[in-house]
């Protein structure tokens, strides 16, 4: 007969890995199932853990609990992984993906030749591994390599274990400085956040704090307000005012604002920061380096631009605009203008630098046919660009001409950077640039270098929507600046009249609450007061509903975009609720747990920053293809482009069965579902709601309650961004 665990509290605790039920990556909180020697029963662990593998024997000291749904669980207080003892642990240790180049059929074989002696042969007789079936030179070299790899791994991590970095993080110091990783450590911790993405400021402060730095040390202090103006940054703010710097970096270090201002002139010697008294400013803006350089050049380049006294479109100089729109016709229809959009014509092509603004169904997409249409009539070149590849091929649709990214239009290569600059510019007679409410500051400054002087620059896009996910607010500054021309388009057209979704938007920009017609087949609410009732008819409607009325895939042409990221109708509750709806496990369906995500194939996900090596971009949103546990690889296709990341780099992606609205911009999705309830209040905006309803093409549905929708509409104020850039264009003699 079997022994039967203890039922008295313990206090220590053993056995081998099964299941990784949940692990957070931030904080290490992890519900593990262990198996405890001589015994069937498992044992549920909660507390805060390293990341682990199924399979590790573990030592465990803590104590046991008792919770009113989950029964008894066994609280980690400290765990101390060890190398499995067993046959069967070191076949799932293996097996797990742990070692590049071992799957599970290959940590059969190997076991299976090895049996109990199996870790200790690859360890300091690899050699041997030649005599399992199918292992050849290439694999044998990577089994090697990576099993090396992750020796080194394992040590760092008994160091960085105590001080909260998990495996994921690990591997990528390791990767960063090799042999070298520990003495980094040890020496300057702050140099983690500098080098390393997903490594920020307040883990390294943890280590650095646990090695004995002092509280005020020099180093602790240039980090923590480079790392305020990062986090600004990041918010979209291109700088913060020095006192609000100090304020901010006197609270993230926990010391008085006095002592940072040495620091500061630090900062700016080692010209990682500069401060600058903008024209009408009370006190100095401290930027950092690229975003200050970025910011002046852009101002100096806008100007130049309006300035040029050459262009390479004379002839529109003395057109008789009467003549040229009448009578017009595009794509064999014949087409009227409005005055509005006359106007916009005849300003892009008369004008170095033009905005062109308006809602949905305001005329953009016509105006821009007409000017593409007068432009080829005299043979003069066109560049169409947007942020995104989404845009891109939106705007490709749109008025049948080849578009691209703003990226591909100037040539980027990961490795020489922008082939279009200053040195070799863009040959198009006319730029024009599409969804410029996503157009952050440093892409704005690439792009205008390559911008010839003499060619024209239309910027186009929707001056009520959320501003760019990336520092700066270049199309509201370019508004407000009072030196770029700008024509606004207002008139809704007829057509555009009939969908309850682009008068419903309109309403929505004029402070009106959206109308629910009886009639409508387009704009829906489901109306739920409760985060969980709201959060189970939200899937409810994207599973079921939607689909069986409309015909549309849940997984391809439904997107939920969310207010908030927490709670339960925010992005991270609702990703595990769909996948689970969506794309439930299925035998064959291979899945991967790390960083604290379980990635699953036909997983819809995010890029949550710019990578360049692989082309991939904050906000680009792609599918799961394949999972390869034994290369540790997972390939995500972007518009039918597949991209391969390594375990290590999978944090760089997050589930986007439901993104936040700001992630959204520059999207079109046929149908868009969004949760907007009163706990939702801290967001509750007018252009949040107003972006979120004009990402719908063909339907849009909210799920909540009337009082937050109204909330919404009612609250006009839009938080504002430290920027520059209308003062330095608008200071403009």
């Amino acid at each position: 007969m079997l022994p039967v665990l203890e039922t008295t509290p313990m206090d220590f605790l053993e056995g081998t890995v099964e299941r990784i039920t949940y692990h957070n990556a931030e904080n290490g909180y992890s519900v593990i199932r262990l198996k405890p020697p001589r015994t069937v029963d498992l044992v549920t662990l909660i507390g805060n853990m390293p990341e682990l593998t199924p399979g590790e024997y573990l030592r465990l000291r803590g104590q046991w609990v008792s919770n009113a749904d989950y029964g008894r669980q066994f609280k980690v207080e400290h765990c101390e992984q060890t190398l499995p003892a067993t046959v069967e642990g070191i076949r799932r240790y293996l097996g797990s993906g742990l070692i590049k180049g071992v799957g599970p059929k290959t940590a059969d074989r190997i076991v299976e030749t090895f049996g109990k002696d199996t870790l200790a042969v690859i360890d300091t007789e690899p050699e041997r591994l030649r005599q399992v079936p199918d292992i050849g030179p290439k694999r044998y070299h990577l089994i090697r390599e990576a099993w090396e790899t992750q020796k080194h791994i394992k040590e760092v991590m008994v160091f960085l274990q105590g001080h909260g970095i998990t495996t994921g993080l690990a591997v990528k110091i390791y990767k960063q400085y090799g042999d070298d990783a520990l003495t980094v450590v040890r020496s300057d911790p702050y140099q983690l956040a500098r080098d390393i993405w997903g490594i920020g400021f307040r883990t390294a402060d943890k280590i650095a704090r646990a090695l004995g730095l002092p509280p005020d040390a020099p180093s602790r202090l240039e980090a923590g307000l480079a790392h305020a103006l990062s986090e600004a940054a990041d918010d979209g703010h291109v700088y913060l005012p020095q006192g609000e710097l100090l304020r901010q970096g006197a609270e993230l270090l926990e010391l008085a604002a006095d002592v940072l201002p040495p620091a500061l002139d630090r900062l700016e010697q080692a010209r990682l920061i500069q401060r600058d008294t903008l024209p009408g400013g009370a006190e100095p803006a401290v930027y950092l380096m690229p975003f200050y350089q970025a910011e002046v050049k852009v101002a100096e380049r806008l100007l130049a631009l309006l300035n040029a006294p050459k262009s390479r479109l004379p002839d529109f100089a003395n057109v008789d605009w009467a003549t040229a729109f009448d009578g017009l016709q595009l794509g064999g229809a014949a087409v009227t203008l409005s005055a509005e959009q006359r106007l916009g014509v005849q300003t892009a092509l008369t004008n170095k630098v033009c905005v062109l603004t308006g809602g949905p169904g305001t005329g953009k997409t016509t105006t821009l046919r007409t000017l593409i249409h007068l432009l080829e009539r005299k043979q003069h070149s066109v560049a169409l660009a947007s942020p995104t590849g989404r845009a891109a091929k939106r705007l490709a649709e749109a008025t049948g001409r080849a578009a691209q990214t703003i990226h591909r239009l100037l040539g980027f290569s990961p490795q020489g950077g922008f082939s279009h600059n200053e040195q070799q510019r863009l040959p198009a007679h006319m730029v024009v640039i599409d969804e410029v409410s996503m157009l952050d500051l440093v892409l704005t400054n690439n792009l205008l270098k390559a911008v010839d002087p003499a060619a024209h620059l239309l910027f186009v896009g929707d001056v009520d929507q959320l501003p760019s996910v990336g520092a700066g607010n270049v199309l509201n500054d370019l508004v407000q600046s009072g030196q770029v021309p700008v024509v606004r388009l207002q008139t809704i057209f007829r057509q555009a009249a009939g969908s309850h979704i682009i008068t419903n938007a309109h309403r929505i920009n004029h402070g009106q609450a959206p109308v629910f017609e009886r009639d409508s087949d387009d704009f829906f609410l489901f109306a739920e007061d409760e985060p969980e009732a709201a959060a189970t008819r939200l899937v409810e409607v994207v599973q079921t509903r939607i689909p069986r009325k409309f015909g549309l895939d849940p997984l391809t042409e439904i997107q939920v975009l969310a207010p908030m990221h927490r709670g339960d109708v925010g992005v991270a509750r609702l990703n595990e609720r769909l996948q689970a709806a969506l794309n439930p496990p299925a035998p064959g369906k291979a899945e991967r747990q790390t960083g604290g995500r379980l990635y699953r194939v036909g997983d819809r996900v995010m890029q949550i920053r710019n990578n360049y090596q692989k082309e991939a971009f904050n906000g680009d949103i792609g599918r799961v293809a394949d999972i390869d546990v034994q290369n540790q690889t997972l390939a995500v296709v972007f518009d039918g482009r597949p991209v391969l990341y390594e375990w290590s780099e999978c944090d760089e992606l997050v589930h986007a069965f439901a993104v936040s609205i700001h992630k959204s911009q520059g999207s079109e999705f046929k149908a868009v579902v969004v949760p907007l309830l009163t706990q939702h209040y801290m967001m509750l905006q007018r252009n949040l709601l107003y972006t979120a309803v004009t990402r719908a093409k063909q339907l849009c549905v909210l799920v909540g309650t009337r009082k937050a929708i109204n909330i919404a509409v009612r609250n006009a104020k839009v938080a504002a961004r430290f920027t520059g850039l209308a003062a330095r264009l608008g200071a403009a003699p």
